[in-house]
């Protein structure tokens, strides 16, 4: 129950700390009334920043009530695609969840690129981890049919 609670405190701390955080930056926006197309391109690398935080906190409520419905109560009602019946499942879809992070990561990075750092070893980085991490969700959903 402490890791459920943990997961969840987490995931609605990131939830309204981003909202918080897109608040004030639209707020900014409403007084500059200006916007400039470095101004633009910072605004776009924060709203990154935000989507960031929203995926992070999915990712925690996620984790909470997998492991809700994997050790306290098996009955919870989900939506199809939440559905957690085991370990795995939560595993994979904390994965996909991950992989879609790492791709924004590398989008924030790519919007603040300032043509002097090389970008390539990140992304090709990220993109190892991406592949590694897409075919293990692969090779675990070829094995459930065994």
């Amino acid at each position: 129950m402490i890791a459920v609670v943990g997961a969840l405190v987490a995931a609605v701390c990131l939830l309204v700390y981003g909202f918080l955080e897109g608040g004030k930056l639209v707020i900014s926006l409403i007084e500059k009334a200006e916007v400039t197309r470095k101004g633009a391109k910072e605004m776009a690398l924060e709203f990154i920043e935000i989507i960031d935080l929203f995926l992070m906190g999915t990712v925690f409520y996620i984790i909470s009530v997998g492991l809700y419905s994997l050790f306290i109560n098996t009955d919870v009602r989900l939506p199809e695609w939440l559905k957690i019946r085991t370990l795995d499942d939560l595993k994979n879809k904390l994965l996909s969840v991950v992989i879609v992070v790492l791709a924004v990561v590398f989008l924030g990075q790519a919007v603040a690129w300032d043509g002097a750092r090389d970008l390539m070893g990140l992304g090709v980085g990220i993109a190892a981890v991406i592949a590694a991490l897409t075919w293990f969700i692969s090779v675990k959903a070829g094995n459930k049919g065994d």
